[in-house]
């Protein structure tokens, strides 16, 4: 019984190291290759942290997709972030800034895929780092100064160039001011 049990790995093994049949590890490599991974320049300030970030290849272009997690006790409305490719020599290209709309409870996580596309043509040796600049919510707003300097300084790797937050109130989705009503005597 051992040994037929040994044959047939044998035979499994020679038949996945065959030309025309994959073997299971090259089936997984296969569709792993239509996802991009994301390196992520975390921003202890903000209210949002991602933890997982990948690009996934739908039919012609990418679509992001984030693990979200908010640490505020507000709900979160929205985001922007950026997108950039760093080079071989460690030289940032941007590829997209974009805002998008969303709604995570407080103290929770959330799996997004945003459904704008990301046209793109990934290259060899090049990687991919996102950032949050802004995290929203209806009555704050999270913004990153210089974000732009600090997101360059770490693509460079130059780490000591930590990213400032400002946090300020959002007037535009703020929910409306109760009247109230004073008495006089």
């Amino acid at each position: 019984m051992f040994a037929s049990a040994v044959l047939s790995i044998l035979i499994v093994a020679s038949l996945g190291a065959s030309a025309d049949v994959p073997c299971l590890g090259e089936a997984n490599n296969l569709a792993q290759t239509r996802d991009l991974s994301i390196e992520v320049f975390q921003v202890l300030e903000l209210p949002l942290n991602v933890h997982e970030a990948l690009l996934s290849k739908s039919e012609k272009e990418y679509l992001l997709k984030l693990s979200l997690a908010n640490s505020s006790e507000l709900k979160m409305i929205g985001l922007r972030y950026s997108l950039v490719t760093i080079d071989s020599e460690n030289k940032p290209r941007p590829l997209v800034s974009r805002t998008e709309g969303f709604s995570i409870p407080a103290y929770t996580t959330k799996n997004l895929t945003f459904k704008t596309p990301i046209k793109f043509k990934p290259k060899d040796g090049e990687r991919l780092v996102l950032m949050l600049e802004q995290v929203i919510s209806r009555e704050s707003i999270w913004e990153v100064v210089k974000a732009k300097q600090a997101l360059d300084a770490y693509a460079r790797g130059d780490y000591s160039v930590l990213p400032v937050v400002l946090r300020v109130a959002n007037q535009v989705d703020a929910p409306p001011i109760r009247p109230r009503m004073i008495f006089e005597r």
